[in-house]
């Protein structure tokens, strides 16, 4: 799958799950780790640990198994590493505290 098909793949399934404030952030030059930053707000620790719970399945029924999932038992904050791009699923207190956009935009 080529980069811009994962991230519009998995910008639709955060949309599934009703995900807020949905920002793609191109990182290509910024960052060693990773291409692309996807960061989404979930409503509770429960809407963000089914977001990000939701994404996980449908990328491994995709054949795009996450590298790697941490934060879905806190749900404050769950990060997906997809390899060429990371999901950062947040809620609205973590999201304002860090301010990714603001960080690597």
């Amino acid at each position: 799958m080529q980069l811009e098909q994962l991230n519009d793949f998995l910008v639709d399934k955060i949309d599934d799950m009703k995900a807020q404030d949905i920002k793609t952030i191109d990182v290509q030059g910024k960052s060693s780790i990773t291409d692309f930053m996807i960061v989404c707000t979930g409503t509770s620790k429960r809407h963000v640990s089914s977001i990000a719970e939701h994404v996980a399945k449908e990328s491994k029924l995709a054949g795009l198994a996450p590298l790697g999932i941490d934060g879905e038992e806190q749900g404050e904050w769950v990060v997906l590493d997809m390899g060429s791009t990371i999901v950062h699923v947040m809620q609205e207190e973590q999201r304002e505290l860090y301010q990714l956009e603001k960080l690597w935009g």
